[in-house]
């Protein structure tokens, strides 16, 4: 009997070895993010020592990140991914290690978690560039949905709920062990991937030119930029994570406090049917083929879903702001795992880590944009005038990037289907 489609990736052994490890990894970042806060908290620190540790993470992602994607193109992916998921276990285990003897001090954790944050910068562009050599075209949808289904479901809800759990009964120390457990399991697993993954990327009979790290960059870049679809998706990412980023994470819980007369609860439980949203969307796109209209579905979703924020601002009932961050993380979502589907088929494989980097980094670089614009923005201006702004803008610009780079022309001219699709890395630049 032939597996449901969201489920077909796990008959390829690879994947199976892959995903698990990914699910028991990303199980231990969504412990790590509450054992964290109350690790800073044991050891004296308020506020701001948090925001220090926190930040330490987020350079150390942002400044390396490119670097990871060159190196995802440049080293087999599977050390990439071994030697990361073992930095992590040495990082957590040393934490754990002083936290339980009770040396741990507030530099240790800054270190640590610049030290996490690099390893992310190059774990994810990995993974990304690995996906196609382990699955079959035909697979990598139902893959990047699942991904999408486990990530909020483990490391925004399960793991933060059971790190609270060991925090509350034992220690703070405690989680951090359990954080560190989790990560000698993925490790263990991801040694299981198959030899073959060993392969340098690229072509297996020629050996890569040796080449600079700038000439790397540049060479992706360069293909982005005359990629018009790769361009104006990544021109949208940018204007919608300046425009709702920080709405959503500043300004959302003075609308709850002010409209609705709601506190932290209601907040974290809004942020949870967002994430419920993001997960059964994935899971639903990870169950059916890739639309023959990928790049306008893609768009479609991604400004359609917006539109329900422009009113938040304006909402005094709990359901209607619940339904509306609900359609937000689905049809984020639904476009995200296409977004991955597309750049794994379509990016020629020497250029993925690259190009997968390169959506990292505009993401990241502008996010903290966005949440430091949020708070002087609502000093001079509405709250709800902003909402509508962010809510509005966004769908303004996925129709343009839908006509200048001619997306419904281009998914035509490249058909993805199992039938008619591209081998992958073939597509021309267009």
């Amino acid at each position: 009997m032939p597996l449901p489609r969201a489920l077909r990736p796990f008959s390829h052994r690879e994947y199976r070895v892959l995903i698990g490890a990914l699910a028991v990894s990303i199980f231990g970042s969504g412990m790590w993010a509450v054992a964290m806060v109350y690790q800073v908290i044991h050891i004296g620190g308020g506020p701001l020592e948090l925001s220090l540790v926190a930040a330490a993470g987020s350079v150390g992602l942002v400044a390396f990140v490119l670097a990871g994607g060159i190196a995802a193109d440049r080293v087999p992916q599977r050390l990439l991914i071994i030697a990361v998921e073992g930095t992590n276990l040495a990082v957590i285990a040393t934490v754990s290690g002083l936290a339980m003897t009770g040396w741990l001090q507030l530099w240790h954790l800054v270190a640590g978690a610049f030290v996490l944050g690099v390893g992310a910068a190059f774990f994810f562009p990995a993974y990304s560039a690995i996906l196609p050599r382990i699955l079959p075209p035909e697979d990598l949808l139902a893959a990047n949905g699942m991904e999408g289904t486990l990530r909020p479901t483990l490391q925004q809800a399960a793991g933060p709920a059971v790190a609270g759990i060991v925090v509350a009964a034992l220690s703070p120390s405690h989680a951090v062990t359990g954080v560190a457990g989790c990560h000698l399991l993925a490790f263990i697993i991801l040694n299981f991937l198959g030899q073959h993954a060993l392969a340098a990327p690229g072509s297996a009979t020629a050996a890569p030119a040796k080449t600079s790290f700038f000439s790397d960059l540049r060479e992706g870049v360069s293909y982005t930029v005359r990629t018009p679809w790769l361009l104006w998706t990544l021109l949208w990412a940018c204007i919608s994570v300046l425009f709702l980023i920080g709405p959503i994470e500043v300004l959302l819980p003075f609308v709850i406090r002010d409209q609705l007369g709601g506190d932290s609860r209601m907040f974290g439980f809004l942020l949870a049917v967002m994430g419920v949203g993001s997960a059964v969307a994935s899971l639903v796109t990870a169950s059916v083929r890739l639309p023959r209209r990928y790049l306008t579905v893609m768009m479609a979703c991604w400004g359609a879903g917006t539109l329900p924020l422009a009113a938040v601002g304006l909402m005094d009932s709990f359901w209607l702001l619940a339904l509306a961050l609900f359609i937000f993380g689905a049809t984020g979502s639904v476009g995200m795992v296409i977004w991955g589907t597309l750049l794994q088929r379509r990016v020629p494989p020497h250029l993925l880590g690259r190009v997968s980097s390169l959506d990292f980094f505009v993401s990241l670089a502008l996010m903290p944009v966005s949440m430091a614009l949020a708070g002087p923005a609502a000093a001079v201006l509405p709250i709800w005038l902003i909402f509508l702004v962010a809510g509005g803008v966004c769908p303004v610009m996925a129709v343009a990037a839908l006509l200048v780079a001619r997306m419904s022309v281009d998914e035509i001219a490249h058909p993805l289907d199992r039938r008619d699709a591209l081998p992958a890395g073939a597509e021309a630049t267009t």
